[in-house]
């Protein structure tokens, strides 16, 4: 079983059981390849921007075997979007045909850490996420320098150490 995700510079879903992930699905036999089951997917769930933004080869970041809840391999692909791609998407995503179904909305990743130390990022990283998400996440941050290693760090500990 494939299974694949995108990363697109700082961008998550909320999924229909509440969890936070990336678009993403599984590899169909109709499929050519891993891209392009992921541009598929990508169309289905965020909508007909992705006609002309297409993933490639170029975009892999890397791979994760899974045992649970089923087995199988995740694979993880980033692409770097500007500004203006990332709010065409955001808007466009309402027309998409899982929109409402699988995908509850957009969520854009917060950067950054407030000075009481836990809002942004860290609070972000409190949630509940599907899978692997979480940790793709954090690799995605520190692969594509998004955010320093030492940010990241008292993010995920802030995240771990919540106290209400």
């Amino acid at each position: 079983m494939l299974f694949f995700r995108i990363f697109s510079l700082s961008q998550m879903m909320m999924r229909f059981d509440g969890r936070l992930g990336f678009p993403g699905g599984f590899v169909d036999p109709r499929d050519a390849s891993l891209e392009d089951g992921l541009n598929r997917e990508l169309l289905e769930e965020l909508g007909p921007y992705f006609n002309t933004l297409k993933v490639t080869e170029q975009d892999y970041k890397s791979s994760q075997a899974r045992e649970m809840p089923q087995k199988g391999v995740t694979h993880f692909f980033a692409k770097e979007l500007k500004v203006e791609e990332m709010e065409t998407i955001e808007k466009e995503a309402f027309s998409a045909k899982d929109h409402g179904l699988e995908v509850m909305g957009l969520i854009r990743v917060p950067l950054y850490t407030l000075r009481d130390g836990f809002g942004g990022l860290p609070a972000f990283l409190s949630n509940n996420f599907i899978g692997n998400s979480k940790s793709q996440l954090i690799f995605g941050l520190r692969t594509l320098r998004l955010v320093r290693e030492e940010h990241i760090q008292d993010a995920i500990w802030s995240s771990q150490n919540i106290q209400f």
